[in-house]
C-alpha cells in the first residue's frame, strides 16, 4: 500500500506551530482525536498529514476492505450495533408470522445458514438459468431483462424514480450493461487494461462452468465482446457528470418508434413502468445505440450477457464456489481486497438493505438521543442562516437568481436522525430456508414499492436510506436533506464537544449536501422540487469562471505513478466541500456570538474546526482500488478534499497564520470564493 500523494504546491517542512494555551477545566471537551496527530507537520504545509499523520504511520486496512478511515469506521461500529440487535431479536420467543421480529430473525438466517447453501449448490439459481435459456426471440429478452431488472439481478440499465419538469414522479433510466468499473477497462490497450481483461474472461468461464453451459469459453468472449460495444456508446463519467444537461423524457410510443431494435413495451411491462405516462432517459444517445446493438448482436451472445450478470448478482447468497470466484476478481483483481466480508456481516448488511427501518427503528431506540437530535437541528438551523446571509452578499449571483435561491432555501426540509414515518414491510415474505428466494422477493418488493411512488405521489415523511446508514444526501427533487442517525456520533459529532469540532465536521457534511441545491446542477430545480433553471446565463458564466480554478486545482493533484485526479469528474462535489466548509466556518463564527474562541488543548476554536474537518477524511486505499475510483469516483481522494477547501479559505490563513512559502498558500487571486 503506497502512501504517496503529491498536489501542485503542497510540501512537508519543519514543525507544527500552532496557538493556545492548555485548557482550564473546560465545560466541554475539545473532541479532537489527539492521537491522530503528527506534530511533525505543519498545518500550514498538509492539514490532512497534521491531522491524521500518527493514524496513518499505525493502521492498516482491514482484509476485508479495500479503504479504511472514519466513515468505514463508522459503519464497523453500527454494524457491530446492527448485529446485537438482530441476534438479540433472533433469540426473542414468539415472532409472529409476518411481523418485523421474524423478517429480521429469518433473513438473517437464511445468510447464516451455509450447510443448506452448500447442500443446494447451483440449485437455487437454475431455474432463472433456464428461462434465460429458453428465449427464443428478440421479445422474450426484452421481456427477460425487465423482469430480471425488476427483481434487481441482472437488467441492462440503472433505474430510480425522480420527477420531471412539472414535478411528477417518474422513472428515471441511466446507461449502464457492463460489469467492469469504466470503459477504460474494455476500450484501452495499456498492459494493465489487458491483464484485467484477461482475468475477467477466466471468472466469466469459471461461472459458466459452475452452471455446466456447453460452451463456456465461447460465451464468455461473446459477453467481453458485447460489454466492448456498450462500453464504446456509453458516455464518459466526466461528461455525464451533470445528466441534466442530455436528459429527455419519451413515452413508450417515443422509445418504440425512435429507438427501433428492442422491445421497449416488453421490457416495461414485468416492471409496471408500462403504467408510467413517460420516463427520462439520462443519456438518450445510449439507449438509442443499445436498441439497434440489440437488433444487430446474436441473440446466444444476449443470452450469455444475461446469464453473466444473472449469476453475478446472485453469487453472494448460493454456495461458496460463485461467491469465492466473484470474489477473486472483483474483490482482489480489481480492488486488492485480500479477504471476504464474513458471513456475519454479509447478513447484517442484508437486513440493513431489506428491512431498513424495521431494524432501524430499534437501532434509534438504543443509540440515539432526542438530546443529540436537537443539538444538530440547532447546529443545521445556523447553517441554513449563514447560507441566508451569503446568498444576500454572493458577488456573483444576479438579484433574479439571490430572490430564488432565498426562496428555495426557505422551502428547505431538514430531516434529523430519524423519519417521521417508519416503512412498512408487510407483504414481504421472509423464509428462513430462502435466500435467493428471500433476495428476488425484497427487490421485487421494493420495485413495487418504488412504482406505488409513481403512481401516488405524496409526500409519505419516508427517506430512501436507513437510520443506520453511514451517508447523508440532499434530494434536489424534493429539496431536502438527510442525515441519518448514524452519522451523528464521533468523529463527525459529539453530543458532549465544543461547537468548533461539530461545526467543523458534520456542520460542513450538512453544509456541503444543502449546498448542492444551489450549485451547477441545484440551479436546474426550482424551491418545489421542479425542474426549472433559475440562474441567467451570466450567473452560469460567472460560477463557471470560479469553477473553472476549482477544475485547475484538482487537475494538479497526483495520487502516484503520475494518475491524476479528473478535475471535471469530482467539481461538483469539489464545490461541495468547498461552499460546505465555508459556510460551516460562518455559522461557527456566529455561534461564538462575537466573543473569543475559548482555547482546548493548546487549540483556539478556529484551529480545532480545521483540524476537525481534516481527521474527518481519515483513509488509506488500497492501491488497486484507487487507480479505479479516479477513473469513475466523482469525489476527490481523501487527503486532497482536507487540503483543497481549506487552502481556498483566508478563514485557515488567519487560524494557523499561513504565508507564502507554506505548502497550501496560495496567492489571494488564486483562491476561489462561491458562498
Amino acid at each position: 500500500m503506497r502512501a504517496l500523494f503529491v498536489c501542485a504546491a503542497a510540501a512537508l517542512t519543519g514543525i507544527v506551530t500552532v496557538a493556545g494555551d492548555p485548557p482550564q477545566s473546560p465545560a466541554l471537551r475539545s473532541g479532537l482525536d489527539l492521537a491522530s496527530i503528527d506534530r511533525g507537520v505543519r498545518p500550514q504545509d498538509d492539514l490532512y498529514r497534521f491531522a491524521n499523520g500518527a493514524w496513518l504511520a499505525r493502521a492498516d486496512i482491514p482484509a476485508d476492505r479495500v479503504s479504511y478511515g472514519t466513515f468505514t469506521e463508522l459503519a464497523d461500529r453500527v454494524e457491530a450495533d446492527v448485529r446485537a440487535i438482530v441476534e438479540a431479536t433472533a433469540a426473542s420467543p414468539g415472532r409472529a408470522p409476518g411481523s418485523p421480529a421474524q423478517q429480521i430473525a429469518d433473513l438473517y438466517a437464511s445468510v447464516m445458514d451455509t450447510a443448506r447453501l452448500e447442500a443446494l449448490g447451483a440449485a437455487p439459481i437454475r431455474p432463472e438459468l433456464q428461462k434465460i435459456d429458453a428465449i427464443s426471440r428478440p421479445r422474450d429478452l426484452a421481456a427477460e431483462m425487465g423482469r430480471l431488472s425488476a427483481i434487481g439481478t441482472g437488467g441492462p440499465f440503472e433505474g430510480s424514480v425522480g420527477s420531471d419538469a412539472a414535478g411528477q414522479p417518474t422513472v428515471l433510466l441511466s446507461q449502464a450493461g457492463t460489469l467492469l468499473p469504466d470503459g477504460a477497462y474494455y476500450l484501452k490497450d495499456d498492459p494493465a487494461y489487458a491483464d484485467v481483461r484477461a482475468k475477467y474472461e477466466t471468472y466469466l468461464v469459471t461461472i459458466f462452468e459452475l452452471t455446466e453451459r456447453a460452451r463456456p469459453s465461447d460465451d464468455a468472449r461473446a459477453v467481453i465482446a458485447l460489454e466492448t460495444a456498450l462500453a464504446r456508446i456509453q458516455t464518459p463519467h466526466a461528461e455525464a457528470r451533470d445528466p441534466a444537461k442530455s436528459a429527455a423524457r419519451f413515452t413508450l410510443a417515443d422509445l418504440s418508434s425512435q429507438m427501433r431494435g428492442f422491445d421497449w413495451r416488453a421490457w416495461a411491462a414485468p416492471q409496471g413502468i408500462d403504467r408510467v405516462p413517460a420516463v427520462i432517459l439520462t443519456q438518450p444517445s445510449f439507449f438509442k445505440a443499445f436498441a439497434t446493438l440489440v437488433a444487430d448482436s446474436p441473440l446466444d451472445a444476449w443470452k450469455a450477457w444475461l446469464a453473466a450478470r444473472y449469476i453475478t448478482a446472485s453469487a453472494p447468497y448460493v454456495n461458496d464456489a460463485f461467491g469465492d470466484a466473484r470474489f477473486e476478481f472483483f474483490g482482489r483483481v480489481l480492488s486488492g481486497q485480500e479477504q471476504p466480508r464474513t458471513r456475519w456481516k454479509r447478513g447484517v448488511s442484508l437486513v440493513n438493505a431489506y428491512l431498513g427501518d424495521a431494524v432501524g427503528r430499534l437501532y434509534v431506540e438504543k443509540h440515539f438521543s432526542s438530546a443529540a437530535r436537537a443539538r444538530v437541528g440547532a447546529l443545521t438551523n445556523r447553517l441554513v442562516d449563514a447560507y441566508r446571509e451569503a446568498i444576500a452578499e454572493s458577488e456573483w449571483m444576479s438579484a433574479r437568481a439571490k430572490s430564488q435561491a432565498a426562496r428555495k432555501l426557505a422551502r428547505l426540509k431538514t430531516r434529523i436522525g430519524y423519519p417521521d414515518r417508519w416503512r412498512d414491510y408487510r407483504g414481504f415474505v421472509v423464509k428462513r430456508d430462502d435466500l435467493i428466494g428471500n433476495v428476488e422477493r425484497a427487490l421485487r418488493f421494493e420495485n413495487d414499492r418504488r412504482m406505488a411512488l409513481v403512481s401516488d405521489p405524496q409526500d409519505r415523511g419516508e427517506w430512501i436510506v436507513a437510520p443506520q446508514t453511514v451517508n447523508a444526501y440532499y434530494s434536489p427533487s424534493r429539496n431536502e436533506i438527510i442525515v441519518p442517525a448514524a452519522m451523528l456520533q464521533p468523529p463527525l459529532f459529539a453530543a458532549d464537544a465544543d461547537d468548533a469540532v461539530n461545526y467543523g465536521a458534520i456542520g460542513a457534511i450538512i453544509a456541503h449536501e444543502i449546498g448542492h441545491g444551489f450549485d451547477d446542477r441545484g440551479r436546474r430545480f426550482d424551491a418545489e422540487g421542479m425542474i426549472h433553471d433559475w440562474w441567467s446565463p451570466e450567473d452560469e458564466r460567472a460560477f463557471e469562471r470560479r469553477t473553472r480554478t476549482v477544475v485547475n486545482q484538482f487537475d494538479a493533484c497526483t495520487l502516484f505513478d503520475g494518475a491524476h485526479v479528473n478535475g471535471t469528474l469530482t467539481l461538483s462535489e469539489n464545490i461541495g466541500d468547498l461552499s460546505g466548509l465555508a459556510i460551516a466556518y460562518r455559522a461557527y463564527e456566529a455561534s461564538l456570538g462575537g466573543h473569543a474562541s475559548t482555547s482546548l488543548d493548546g487549540f483556539s476554536g478556529e484551529q480545532r474546526f480545521f483540524i476537525s474537518w481534516a481527521r474527518m477524511w481519515q483513509m488509506k486505499e488500497r492501491d488497486e482500488y484507487a487507480r479505479q475510483e479516479l477513473l469513475w469516483n466523482p469525489y476527490a481522494p481523501a487527503r486532497f478534499r482536507a487540503n483543497g477547501a481549506p487552502a481556498n479559505l483566508d478563514a485557515f490563513y488567519r487560524a494557523f497564520g499561513v504565508k507564502s512559502g507554506d505548502g497550501l498558500f496560495r496567492p489571494p487571486a488564486s483562491r476561489v470564493t462561491i458562498w
